[in-house]
């Protein structure tokens, strides 16, 4: 969080994430210009230009199958959730990467023509009716556009001047991208020379991204399922038990439309609220407390577990619930309260107060 907007908040951590970015794109493009020709006898015949496009275009392939590897992979295993904290900055990186394979590609096949290169990008080709002849370059630009307006919104300005839900949606398209980038391949570099180590790095790259979404998907509606059950008096919903919540930690339960409560315990008080940040929609619930504020794990924003609104000067905010207990249970009454809202922390007695807990389904670091 910051007071201002600014380029980039730096700090250790994303210095030393950018730096092992930028390290592994080096030595990728190094690695493919130095000993693909060596190994590969159709790089070795081709130019150097030809070279450095299929190199930056293969790298460019490699770290967007990664990007949408994260979410699903942070989803599956806690481990993976740094990753997310400056995934935007390896967004930035990809359109670069890939607006390099584009100004390469212009500058070698449609270069020595008296034709502008964009009108003969547009023009050149018009097999429409032809798989083996499609304008696969279409795909290409339609991908590259993508990228670059996701490239150009990913500052937390544009997330604030579009609104969350909007600028989220908006994001999500980076999906289109990836199926524009695969048929771009599909139909132009493996139908021309058929390159085993691309069909891998393509078919198999989207056959890995399928997988990963449908487990963690399956994960998180079993999780779901599990969740919460229908206390004896309605509207309240049982998410958990006392024992379950470890201190300053939370367990997540689902409301009966679908909402996700995190219920929190700190200094012996219990506090609901909602699931989703507002910053972006992150797992409010599988952060922590820290120095007294709920913490999300994506990016650090806080809210007071009292009232669910940021410390000042800073204005997000999260609904709160009402909380009871009946015996060790934990019950929620899944309608949120408005805004703002103040509800003192429901006390823990204290003979529930557990002595060593764990997480039930939260509590990434």
């Amino acid at each position: 969080m910051s007071l201002s907007y600014t380029p980039v908040i730096w700090n250790k951590t994303k210095i030393v994430y950018d730096a092992v970015m930028l390290a592994g794109i080096f030595i990728y493009i190094l690695i493919f210009l130095r000993l693909g020709p060596v190994i590969s006898s159709a790089l070795r015949d081709t130019d150097l230009p030809i070279q450095r496009m299929r190199a930056f275009g293969s790298l460019a392939l490699l770290m967007l199958t990664i990007v949408l590897a994260i979410g699903p992979l942070a989803r599956i295993d806690a481990r993976f959730v740094p990753l997310l904290y400056n995934r935007r900055h390896f967004g930035v990186m990809t359109a670069i990467i890939a607006a390099t394979h584009a100004y390469y590609v212009l500058g070698w096949y449609f270069s020595f023509s008296p034709t502008p290169q964009l009108t003969a990008l547009f023009t050149s080709n018009t097999s429409f009716t032809s798989i083996a002849g499609f304008p696969f370059e279409l795909f290409g630009v339609f991908a590259l556009v993508i990228l670059a307006v996701l490239a150009v919104t990913s500052h937390d300005f544009w997330l604030s001047f579009l609104t969350p839900p909007v600028w989220k949606a908006i994001h999500m398209s980076v999906y289109f991208a990836y199926v524009a980038v695969i048929l771009h391949v599909a139909l132009g570099a493996l139908i021309d020379r058929r390159d085993l180590a691309l069909a891998f790095l393509s078919l198999g790259g989207l056959a890995t991204l399928c997988v990963l979404h449908l487990i963690a998907g399956r994960r998180e509606t079993s999780a779901d399922a599990a969740a919460s059950r229908k206390a004896t008096e309605a509207p309240w919903v049982i998410v958990g038990d006392v024992s379950e919540i470890a201190e300053g930690r939370a367990i997540i339960g689902m409301a009966p439309g679908g909402e996700r409560i995190a219920v929190f315990r700190s200094k012996g008080g219990l506090s609901a609220v909602s699931n989703i940040c507002s910053h972006q929609n992150g797992p409010v619930g599988e952060g922590k407390v820290v120095i007294g504020f709920i913490t999300c794990p994506w990016h650090g924003y806080q809210y007071r577990p009292e009232d669910g609104c940021s410390p000042p000067p800073f204005r997000e905010r999260i609904r709160k619930y009402r909380l009871r207990l009946e015996g060790t249970s934990i019950l929620v009454d899944p309608e949120p309260l408005p805004l703002g809202t103040k509800l003192v922390p429901l006390a823990i007695p204290a003979e529930l107060l557990p002595t060593a807990a764990a997480p039930k389904n939260g509590g990434t670091v």
